[in-house]
């Protein structure tokens, strides 16, 4: 604990895309420009209140499962966390490009709950509505964990992870909500074409759209 405690403030360096895990010691961290995006799903109380755990299981097995998936899926991808039935990602974007794949990635994500909807509704199981934030900007990455055992973790701090948070319970949290909620960061470092999938929302302070990826949502289509 002193050791940690006495360490120096010098020791946390600004560094350009993320540094390898090998990089990181219990003594030292990086300050680093990510983009961070959080889904949750919404209304799982009620879901536990009508399903049989059993059926809970597989609902949420499915979910969880795929949703990593497409994550994975994007390049710039870094971590991927799970917590309850809630799943954030912190992606290595360096440029705007990289940015708006992100933007692609909340699409698959918006369209494969819909796939999962489809899936659910032919087994008479309830359907699922989620909510996705979005927001760019530094984040201090560090180790923490026992020093000395297996039992440790990479974790980010900062004000990027929490705005991912809070805007991903604006999703989809009221009838005037879209899905997909993204900060003004976020919205600066798109082309017209992504801006053009997000509306202003004064009420939360921030961007937020309704959009898909076309050939998941053409499946969705067929198969309604």
């Amino acid at each position: 604990m002193d050791e940690i405690l006495a360490g120096e403030d010098a020791s946390y360096e600004d560094h350009k895309g993320i540094p390898s895990r090998d990089n990181l010691t219990f003594t030292n961290g990086f300050y680093v420009d990510v983009t961070v995006m959080f889904i949750d799903m919404r209304g799982s109380k009620k879901l536990a209140e009508k399903h049989t755990r059993p059926v809970l299981a597989k609902v949420y097995r499915a979910y969880i499962s795929e949703m990593v998936a497409v994550l994975k899926d994007n390049s710039c991808i870094n971590e991927v966390y799970i917590e309850g039935d809630g799943v954030w990602a912190v992606f290595n974007t360096t440029t705007k490009p990289e940015v708006q794949s992100v933007v692609d990635t909340a699409a698959r994500v918006k369209s494969l709950a819909d796939v999962l909807n489809v899936k659910l509704k032919r087994r008479a199981y309830s359907e699922i509505k989620i909510g996705v934030g979005i927001e760019d900007g530094e984040s201090l990455y560090i180790k923490a964990g026992y020093k000395g055992s297996s039992i440790n973790e990479v974790v980010w701090i900062g004000r990027s992870v929490g705005s991912a948070a809070k805007m991903c319970g604006f999703g989809n949290a009221t009838e005037s909500d879209k899905t997909v909620m993204a900060s003004k960061r976020v919205y600066e470092m798109l082309d017209g074409t992504y801006k053009n999938l997000f509306v202003w929302s004064s009420s939360r302070e921030c961007y937020m759209g309704n959009f898909h990826n076309r050939a998941m949502q053409k499946w969705v289509v067929d198969n309604e």
